[in-house]
This record gives structure tokens, C-alpha cells and sequence, in this order.
């Protein structure tokens, strides 16, 4: 046995080349896809879906029917770590770019398919059996994508930008969340009725265009380097799931909890705040899609931002700095959503975004340095995957419910507030990892004198350099 040389720099630490201006393209351009995707159906739901999907209970129930709709986008959540295992697992044994593209064209698939579906009024009760099947796929695609996303970029990355690098696939989610809400408002706003009738298909068709660049373009992308060295020590890496839960449980849990806050917060801006303006407000939905949309762009500012600073500062700080934010901003923000002033409507939600990058961006590189090089794509996958259910998949619901029984939005907030507080406790617990050793450290000998061009890859001086 013998050890890499962490003195060694290989190519891949050096920052700034060629491929990992790839690496990071092709992390925010797949993450950006996969995400317009999963929030195209998320913003259609508070649209126009409800109807044409629950029509009967929609006629009689209103606020139940969208208590349901809000539903459907939580079932997906459900299924995300079953996507995360098989991901992580596959990922871990087979490599993360193969995974990456399996993922993307299958939430590609789910999402062009919604486009064509029958609606209740064309074949009855089958079309929201058929929708929820649907959202179950794009469901188990979301939960092996960002595993893989992040891995991909935070391993490519030199030491010091990690957290830079982690929020390239990071500000993916607000990037697809501006074409999601963007192209709704272009349509609801150029088509009228005709939006309603067989518009509302175009944005999940348009799919179809993106996942056909998104593929290409992850095509280009060579394997993550620390794959690489995991091939050198394929029976260490036999079970990796099995040894993440043997050894790795803690880890796990502290991934969700961190993320429950974030996640629960970021879809009720995703979800709830166009329907809660829409319906309760009676403010125009054209207008609330665009002032979501321009909120967003502080989510992919200050989601960068969040990363970078998580360079200088540490993870931990900057997560804490985030979700105190929230949990300071998250009542207050409501009294200026009722004051039903589309400019007070903005700057809450402008604020609210400042907390949500400050506690999204750092999140890639944390995660990846929590877990070793043979279970980390497992391991951030599936924490990630179960914090989305413990805090966004119903996080709509949840807030329509309490909006139902309180007739007040300011319970909202609370359940906001108690989120954070969960969360800033998790990251809290954490020892910062920062700087913290991503490679595999021990690679077998035999391996590396048969495959000479990798012990040069991996800068691993054999026993005749040693001698010499």
C-alpha cells in the first residue's frame, strides 16, 4: 500500500483551467435545466394547474383543491432520497458524470411528458394519477442530481475556492427559477385565455430544448479527479451505503436538519407567495410572476456571494450569518407582503433571498468535506434529499393549512422562525471542515505500477522515485 502525496499538487488543484471552466458549465448549466424543470410545475401548481387537473374538487374546495395541488409538489420530494441511493451508489461505483447525464434527460422526460398530458376535463380521474406519476419521476431525477453537481464542482475545485466553486451548481436553483417564472410571465402576459387553455403546455415542452444543450454540454466534462483515485480502491469502496450508515449516520442526519430551513423558506418564494398574492391578495398573477422573478435575482446574487464568503469566513459563519437573518426577517416580512404593495411585495422578498444564498451557497462545499471520498456521493445526496422532505416538500402546504385555520399569514413566519432555529442548531454543531483533505489517501500499489500514467496523474511517488 502507499499513500498519495498531498504535497503534490496535480493539475486538477491548481484553479483556473480549462477544464474546470468546464466542470463549473457545466454544473450550473445541467443544475439550471433540472431545476426549471422540477419549478416549472411548481409555478404552473399556483397558476393554472389546479383546475385543469382537480377540477371537480377545485369547483366545490377551492382552498382545499390547492391545499391538494401544493400536495402533488411535496409527493415528489418523497422520492428523492430513493434517487439519492440509486445516484449515490451508482454515482459512487460507476462515476458522477455518468449520473449526471442519466438524471438530467430523465427529469427532461418527465417534464415534456407533463406538456402533452390529458387534463381531468379529457380523461377524468387517470390525469392526476398519471401527473403525480410524473412528478414521482422528476422526484427521483432531483434526488441524484445535485449530489453529483456539487461533487462534480467542489472536487475539481483548489482548496481556497471550493465554497466558489460549490455555488456554481448552487445558483442553479435561482437561475431556473428566473426561466421558470419568467417564461409564465411571458405567456401569461402576451397570451390571455389562450394560456389556460393549451399554453400553460409550451414551458414544459421547452424542455425538451434545454435538456438537448444541458446533455451536450455534460457530454464535454471529464470524470471528477477524485473518482479517479476511487477506482484505485474499488474493494474499499464494495458498499458504500452500507458503510454510510454504519459510520457516517451523524453526518446524514446534520446535512437535512441544516437544510430543512433553507428549503422550507425557498419554496414558499418558489410556490406559495405567487398563489398567496394571486388568491388571498388579489394582487395580478402577471404581476406577481414578475416580481418574484427580479426577487430571485437576489437568490443568485447573494447565493455566489454566499459561497465566496464561506472561502474567507468558514462555512459554519456564513450558514449562521444566513439563518439569523431569517429567522430575524421571516415575521416581519409578511407585513409588507399584506400591505398588498407590489413595491413592499419586492422588497420582502428581495431580503428574504439575501438569507436564502447566504445559507444556500456555502452548502455544496460543507457538504462534500463532511463526508470521505467513498461514501461522500451517497452521503450528500441523500442528506440533501431528506432535508427536502423534512423542509420544502411541504412547506406550501403546510403554509396554505395555516393560512386556512389562522386566517392570518403571521403563523407562517413562525414556522419559519422554528425552522431556522433547527437548522442554525445543526450547523452550529458542525466542526468547520474547511480546507479539509477531499482525496482518497491510500491507493493500491499494484494498481499504480501497472497504470503509470495515473501514479503521474495523482502525483504518487512509487517505491523506485522513493529510492531514487
Amino acid at each position: 500500500m502507499t499513500t498519495v502525496n498531498s504535497s503534490s499538487a496535480p493539475a486538477h488543484r491548481t484553479g483556473g483551467t480549462a477544464e474546470e471552466r468546464r466542470v463549473l458549465g457545466a454544473t450550473l448549466v445541467g443544475t439550471t435545466i433540472e431545476w426549471y424543470d422540477f419549478f416549472i410545475y411548481a409555478q404552473a401548481t399556483a397558476v393554472v394547474l389546479t383546475p385543469l387537473f382537480l377540477a371537480p374538487l377545485n369547483s366545490t374546495n377551492p382552498a382545499l383543491a390547492q391545499i391538494v395541488a401544493f400536495a402533488t409538489i411535496g409527493i415528489s420530494f418523497l422520492f428523492r432520497p430513493l434517487g439519492a441511493i440509486v445516484a449515490g451508489h451508482l454515482g459512487d461505483k460507476l462515476g458522477r458524470k455518468q449520473m449526471l447525464v442519466f438524471t438530467l434527460v430523465m427529469m427532461g422526460a418527465a417534464t415534456a411528458l407533463i406538456g402533452v398530458l390529458p387534463t381531468y376535463g379529457q380523461i377524468g380521474v387517470a390525469a392526476p394519477i398519471l401527473l403525480i406519476l410524473l412528478r414521482i419521476l422528476q422526484g427521483f431525477s432531483a434526488g441524484g442530481e445535485w449530489g453529483g453537481a456539487a461533487l462534480m464542482s467542489v472536487e475539481h475545485a483548489p482548496v481556497h475556492k471550493r465554497g466558489l466553486f460549490g455555488a456554481y451548481p448552487q445558483i442553479g436553483v435561482p437561475i431556473g427559477m428566473i426561466l421558470a417564472t419568467g417564461v409564465l410571465w411571458v405567456l401569461t402576459t402576451t397570451m390571455g385565455p389562450a394560456f389556460g387553455q393549451w399554453g400553460w403546455r409550451l414551458p414544459f415542452l421547452f424542455s425538451l430544448v434545454l435538456i438537448a444543450v444541458g446533455y451536450f454540454v455534460r457530454r464535454s466534462v471529464e470524470e471528477s479527479p477524485v473518482f479517479k483515485e476511487m477506482a484505485l480502491r474499488r474493494k474499499e469502496s464494495s458498499a458504500p451505503l452500507g458503510q454510510l450508515f454504519r459510520h457516517h449516520t451523524k453526518e446524514v442526519v446534520l446535512t437535512a436538519l441544516i437544510f430543512l430551513a433553507n428549503n422550507a423558506a425557498g419554496y414558499l418564494l418558489i410556490a406559495f407567495f405567487i398563489s398567496y398574492g394571486g388568491s388571498v391578495l388579489k394582487l395580478p398573477r402577471p404581476d406577481l410572476l414578475l416580481v418574484t422573478t427580479l426577487g430571485a435575482f437576489g437568490w443568485l446574487i447573494f447565493t455566489f456571494v454566499g459561497g465566496a464568503l464561506s472561502d474567507r469566513l468558514g462555512r459554519i459563519r456564513t450558514f449562521q450569518i444566513g439563518y439569523a437573518g431569517l429567522i430575524i426577517w421571516a415575521v416581519p416580512m409578511w407585513y409588507l407582503i399584506d400591505s398588498k404593495n407590489l413595491f413592499l411585495f419586492f422588497v420582502a422578498v428581495f431580503v428574504l433571498t439575501i438569507t436564502l444564498g447566504l445559507s444556500y451557497g456555502p452548502q455544496a462545499a460543507l457538504y462534500a468535506e463532511m463526508f470521505p471520498a467513498k461514501v461522500r456521493y451517497s452521503g450528500v445526496s441523500i442528506g440533501y434529499a431528506l432535508g427536502s422532505i423534512l423542509g420544502g416538500a411541504f412547506a406550501p402546504t403546510i403554509a396554505q393549512a395555516l393560512l386556512a385555520s389562522y386566517k392570518s399569514s403571521i403563523p407562517i413566519g413562525i414556522y419559519i422562525v422554528v425552522a431556522a432555529v433547527i437548522s442554525l442548531v445543526a450547523v452550529s454543531l458542525v466542526k468547520d471542515p474547511r480546507g479539509v483533505d477531499l482525496h482518497v489517501r491510500e491507493v493500491h500499489e499494484e494498481y499504480l505500477a501497472e497504470h503509470p500514467e495515473i501514479r503521474r496523474d495523482l502525483g504518487v511517488a512509487g517505491e523506485a522515485d522513493t529510492a531514487r
